[in-house]
């Protein structure tokens, strides 16, 4: 246990032995030996401790024996699921990417009514949604159908594929066009691929069986695109963790090698853009922009090691100091903040160091923040607009004369 570092948020603001990695390892060993009585891992106990797990995976960097709750929590949640159905909030949530190809369709009208104070108590009594929390607006121009008016054709041969997410693509296609912009400005050719959901969703909902079927369809259609080498680039780290650590554990045979393949292939866009100003140094230069550069780092990226090609990046910037703020999990993790029931915990992890460093934020600072959960809890929170880096780097990227 350890009030340090990310692991493990909840424990953290709760203090409770159940809520850390090793209470939760516990239960989980006492219910498969079947000491916790008939019913085993279908106990209601079992799933109150897992609750909380935010599924952050900072145990699996963090843990001396990596033990990976996440995944453990996934697994669990599919069998209570075959035990005891599966709740209608784990299948709409599972589903947030239908649900969010609908709303684009439907803005701005669908974002009146998300917003509705009407709606949002629905919400909170079907799905336990908190109507506290408003939903982020819907884009009704999507990544996809920017980046197509962007350009006459997308290049025979890219040497590199933005992987358009949920987020991105439905939500903040700007995030998306402003990473193509420098991509191209570094020397690559750029496509987007198809929109495709990662799967992060439903297996955080515990529904696998769908988990791995979408998996396995991204699989089939993404292998083809590395056949000349491209490199796979995503804008939100959670996705990248999908398919790099998720996706192969999921799957088996031939589609278990292509994945693996494609994980091979998968860069996050800090990694990918460091990369390329590293062989090109020349190629792109950025105007002086703000003094203090307040960086978060999402869970997984940090799980992964992936924080320093960011720092790097940012740092590239003329006059900015960029400052790690360290402060562990945001508290939003996907859905998990968006609930009724965990909004206070969700709060009072946000409380402990992000929050904080969020108001005290200076003029002429700026918040940086790479995950789309992450700068929704500060803007939800704090009033504080968080940016990704693709958004500062785009704003300061020097135009060719």
């Amino acid at each position: 246990k350890t009030l340090d570092g990310t692991m493990c948020p909840s424990y953290m603001v709760t203090r409770e032995e159940a809520h850390s990695t090793r209470g939760r390892a516990n239960v989980l060993r006492l219910a498969m030996a079947g000491r916790l009585g008939e019913s085993g891992l279908g106990d209601q106990g079992v799933h109150d401790v897992l609750d909380l797990c935010l599924e952050c995976r900072a145990c699996k960097a963090e843990c001396p024996v990596g033990v990976d709750m996440a995944r453990f929590k996934s697994e669990f949640l599919a069998d209570y699921h075959t035990r005891h159905g599966s709740p209608l909030s784990a299948r709409v949530l599972g589903h947030v990417h239908e649900m969010a190809r609908l709303g684009s369709r439907l803005a701005p009208i669908s974002n009146w009514a998300v917003g509705a104070p009407a709606v949002r108590w629905l919400n909170e009594r079907l799905l336990g949604l908190d109507r506290r929390r408003i939903p982020p607006p819907w884009s009704r121009r999507t990544l996809g159908d920017l980046f197509a008016r962007r350009r006459a054709k997308t290049p025979s041969s890219p040497r590199a594929v933005l992987f358009g997410d949920t987020f991105t693509n439905y939500y903040s296609p700007q995030i998306g066009l402003a990473a193509a912009d420098l991509i191209e400005a570094s020397g690559l050719t750029i496509a987007v691929a198809p929109t495709l959901c990662c799967g992060r969703p439903l297996i955080s909902q515990g529904l696998l069986a769908e988990a791995r079927d979408r998996v396995a369809r991204n699989t089939s259609a993404l292998y083809s695109l590395g056949a000349d080498g491209q490199s796979l680039v995503f804008l939100e780290p959670s996705c990248l963790s999908a398919f790099k650590e998720d996706a192969p554990a999921l799957l088996r045979g031939d589609l278990q090698r292509q994945a693996l393949s494609i994980a091979d292939r998968c860069q996050l866009f800090e990694e990918c853009l460091e990369q390329q100003m590293e062989a090109h140094p020349r190629a792109l230069t950025f105007a002086a922009g703000p003094e203090t550069i307040l960086l978060h780092g999402h869970c997984h990226q940090k799980s992964m090691g992936m924080l320093l090609p960011t720092r790097a990046l940012l740092s590239r910037i003329p006059g900015a100091t960029v400052v790690d703020l360290d402060a562990g999990c945001c508290g939003m993790a996907g859905s998990f903040g968006y609930m009724r029931d965990h909004f206070e915990v969700s709060r009072q992890i946000a409380e402990r160091k992000l929050l904080p460093a969020a108001r005290r934020q200076r003029p002429g600072s700026v918040m940086v923040a790479p995950g789309t959960s992450c700068r929704a809890q500060v803007q939800d929170l704090a009033g504080v607009r968080a940016l990704h880096p693709a958004e500062l780097l785009r704003s300061l990227m020097s135009e060719p004369s």
